[in-house]
């Protein structure tokens, strides 16, 4: 699923290519991927509206419109968002969920190939509600190590679980949250309310590293990811731990372990480095 750092790339690949640009035609081929919205009432927003900003909150994309409205996007899985300069292949049609054309005649698509992601239109007040059940972007100045601490305090979850609560932290997923506590060197099903001070600011600079790091490579592709002008993400290449299981820690050497015990995910640590 895509992750705070392909999210991200994707809405900086599209802001300058939607944004002041208005939306001539709207087209949604399912309606299983609607959220409090009817697809006559979401069509009947599109058309004539205007892209004004192109944004992110946690794991979504968020598109501001002309009319106030925000469209929200959560492509999930399978899903991509991409705007093409030309008429889609058929195969590219197959799987278009969303398509606007944008006044100048290129399109803009959301593709989900199994329509496991999201579409949500909201006026203002639904967004103030939205957004307020999220917690701090790790990425911005405020989120400080008191920030996180604070989110973090009084639960007893093991710590993976705990970062990948959205509730609490946006935008982490298990890829991340396996790379950061690695760095971190915290045991991944230590529960949250016995970490000390100092892991809690050597886990909130890992995090903040992990995904800064993974911004600069355009995100992780480890099957369907696609950036916002279809390309394929780099960071997999550098993961040390996710998708690792079996294989010899980078740091010591030693055989890394995987577990679904802690939330049902793939969990990969090392026992040494992470005691």
């Amino acid at each position: 699923m895509p992750e705070l750092p392909e999210v991200e790339t994707i809405v900086r690949q599209l802001a300058p290519r939607l944004e002041g640009f208005r939306i001539a035609r709207a087209r949604l081929a399912k309606t299983d991927v609607l959220r409090r919205v009817s697809k006559p009432r979401l069509l009947r927003t599109l058309r004539g509206n205007t892209f004004e900003e192109v944004s992110r909150r946690a794991k979504h994309a968020v598109f501001r419109l002309g009319s106030g409205h925000r469209l929200i996007v959560q492509p999930r899985m399978t899903g991509s968002l991409v705007v093409y300069e030309r008429p889609l292949t058929r195969e590219e049609r197959k799987y278009a969920v969303l398509t606007c054309t944008i006044e100048d005649g290129r399109l803009f698509v959301y593709r989900d190939v199994r329509r496991l992601g999201t579409v949500w239109l909201l006026d203002d007040k639904g967004w103030i509600a939205y957004t307020s059940r999220i917690g701090p972007e790790p990425l911005e100045e405020t989120f400080t190590p008191f920030v996180f601490a604070d989110r973090l305090k009084g639960t007893r979850t093991a710590v993976k679980k705990a970062i990948m609560d959205q509730r609490r932290l946006a935008g982490v997923g298990n890829i991340y949250a396996n790379e950061a506590l690695f760095d971190a060197r915290l045991d991944p099903s230590k529960p949250t309310n016995q970490l000390s001070l100092e892991e809690f600011a050597r886990l909130h600079g890992a995090i903040v590293d992990v995904l800064q790091r993974a911004l600069a490579s355009s995100g992780t592709t480890l099957r369907d990811y696609r950036t916002g002008t279809g390309e394929r993400g780099r960071f997999q290449f550098k993961l040390r731990v996710y998708g690792r299981g079996g294989d010899k820690c980078v740091n010591c050497g030693r055989k890394l372990l995987m577990t679904h015990e802690i939330d049902k995910r793939q969990t990969v640590f090392c026992r040494r480095c992470q005691k």
